[in-house]
């Protein structure tokens, strides 16, 4: 039993405020499961200026529910420009010292599992692997550069794009095992035609997910006062997210409005929670176009999603459709939206849909108003179809529950 598990996570410090997420969870059922986790994550915390002060050394151990957290020194950050890559550098340089010192007081890991939203994490934990003489797993969450590259943020073909794909794939080279949170992941790893050089039976695929009794005791015990989501007169159609450019919501306002200015029967009206730098602008637009079927609730604390999430008609599932999405979804909120027990819509197609496959909700065929609004439409007019759905998704999230996803990691770990 390879016991001693470290979980790499540049971003897991939100974890550590929120007591959830990812790394927590696999740490959490990783603990009652007779194994000691480790997280090791940044002293910064992503989006918020909150941060943990490690005013000796260049790291700081706190424990929350008997997980401990060791918090790497890094420079704090506003934008996504040189001083959150000057951030990421830091933990690269910070981690490598800080776990060999908590090596020689706590003992060396029997595995690490380095999460990548960016390759640097990785990188420590290959070279932390090999000093200890133990196995690393790359976790990939986010594809760099293939995701930069997608939004239209970096040129495919540019010295910098082609110096992050050599670095990309001598990361998965290197690693003992891959996990990648998209069930395409191999179809990747083949179309970049590596797989000469990477065998693709180290290729391992483990969605994200979510506790459905922590999901289920915050809607119990925060359950939402909203007076416009409890109007029973409105079929509300519920998103939950960021509100950036990346986000494209203002496609959403565009099926509103096609909605709205078609007179359709069915009183629907699609409720925004969150915040971000677009609000504003699209807010202004509701009024100068007159689309009075959009209401932007802004930000909400996460104990709270579970309750509107529930109390939701149909809760929606939208992003800028991009060439990322052959290979599958793993967006967080997806799973949230499905112990929701509600149909989903989704705004665009994926490879290896989820919501296909447990037939809980429509996706629109084109990214654009009309079909989006289409989608809306069929699930909002037919109850049978609208029950059934919110059925199939409440039983489907039970297959990504965080307890099986972390049955599936145990199983990766231990053979290496």
């Amino acid at each position: 039993m390879k016991q001693k598990i470290w979980i790499m996570h540049h971003y897991a410090t939100d974890c550590f405020y929120n007591k959830g997420g990812r790394p927590y969870w696999f740490a959490e059922h990783l603990l009652k499961k007779g194994y000691s986790p480790v997280v090791f994550s940044a002293s910064t915390r992503h989006n918020s200026t909150d941060h943990i002060d490690i005013n000796h050394g260049k790291y700081m151990i706190k424990k929350t529910e008997n997980i401990p957290f060791v918090f790497v020194k890094t420079p704090k950050y506003t934008t996504n420009g040189l001083d959150r890559i000057l951030n990421m550098g830091a933990f690269y340089k910070n981690v490598i010292p800080a776990a060999k010192r908590y090596a020689k007081y706590h003992g060396k890991p029997d595995a690490i599992l380095a999460s990548s939203a960016h390759p640097f994490t990785v990188f420590a934990g290959i070279k932390l692997a090999k000093k200890f003489g133990v196995p690393c797993i790359c976790e990939v969450r986010d594809l760099w550069p293939e995701s930069i590259v997608a939004y239209g943020m970096l040129n495919k073909k540019g010295v910098l794009a082609k110096a992050l794909y050599k670095g990309e794939k001598r990361m998965y080279k290197k690693s003992d095992a891959i996990i990648m949170t998209w069930e395409g992941g191999k179809d990747y790893i083949s179309e970049q035609g590596w797989s000469n050089d990477i065998d693709l039976s180290k290729v391992h695929h483990i969605n994200n997910g979510v506790v459905i009794e922590a999901f289920d005791e915050n809607s119990e015990t925060y359950p939402t006062t909203d007076r416009d989501l409890n109007d029973a007169s409105y079929k509300n159609i519920v998103y939950a997210g960021s509100i950036r450019k990346v986000n494209n919501l203002g496609l959403l306002l565009d099926a509103a409005k096609f909605i709205q200015n078609n007179n359709f029967d069915e009183q629907i009206r699609f409720l925004i929670y969150g915040a971000g730098d677009e609000a504003d602008m699209l807010q202004k637009r509701c009024e100068q176009e007159n689309i009075t079927n959009v209401i932007f609730k802004g930000r909400v604390e996460k104990k709270y999603i579970p309750g509107i999430l529930e109390k939701a008609h149909v809760n929606i599932l939208h992003n800028s459709s991009t060439s990322l999405n052959k290979y599958g979804q793993s967006q967080g909120k997806l799973f949230e939206y499905l112990a929701a027990g509600k149909p989903i819509v989704q705004t665009y197609k994926t490879g290896y849909s989820i919501i296909e496959k447990y037939n809980c909700g429509i996706s629109a065929p084109i990214q654009n108003a009309e079909e989006i609004a289409n989608a809306v439409l069929e699930v909002c007019k037919d109850y049978q179809k609208h029950y059934q759905m919110g059925n199939n998704a409440r039983k489907a999230a039970y297959d990504y529950d965080f307890d099986k996803l972390t049955d599936k990691l145990i199983r990766i770990v231990e053979p290496l």
